[in-house]
């Protein structure tokens, strides 16, 4: 199962691709990851040119399924209203490719990965790369969640009951 994972962001979205075994005790393997940058100091360009910039990654991987953060607590509400919008964006794309979409909060994200809600980047980082048995990618923090979020993505889904699963899986 290939999943993306993705951390929405106002003018950069990191992305994760692993493929994700259901079966055995397999465990995740790392695709590729990187980050979206959008340039544009128009607002309403920069969300043409996220979703110019995402098409090309989910045409080129083919997800079977994605996650995404879930806005949860925002100290910025010009900030939050921005990434609202980008998150708009990545989920009007998927659902246009008929992807299945899981959503985690952060705190959800570092719970699954860390096994601790409050744990900080550093540690998500390093579970990120022990997991997905990684070297260092040379990559934003945003890239690591990313991947997290992907990881997530397939423990949800292979925890499910079959009825429960996305259906093209």
């Amino acid at each position: 199962m290939i999943i993306l994972g993705i951390d929405p962001g106002s003018t950069r979205a990191g992305y994760g691709v692993i493929n994700f075994p259901q079966k055995g005790g397999q465990k995740p393997e790392f695709i590729d990851g990187g980050i979206i940058q959008v340039f544009s100091k128009d607002k309403s360009q920069r969300l043409v040119d996220l979703k110019n910039s995402l098409i090309p990654i989910i045409k080129k991987f083919s997800p079977d399924v994605a996650g995404i953060e879930k806005l949860y607590f925002v100290k910025n509400m010009k900030t939050a209203l921005e990434v609202a919008q980008s998150r708009g964006v990545i989920m009007m794309c998927l659902q246009e490719n008929k992807i299945p979409m899981e959503e985690f909060t952060p705190l959800e994200v570092k719970q699954g990965v860390c096994g601790y809600g409050n744990a900080d980047k550093i540690a998500v980082t390093k579970m990120v790369k022990r997991i997905l048995k990684i070297e260092d990618l040379n990559q934003p923090d945003d890239v690591y969640d990313a991947l997290a979020i992907a990881i997530i993505s397939g423990y949800s889904i292979k925890n499910k009951k079959p009825e429960n699963q996305p259906k093209n899986l």
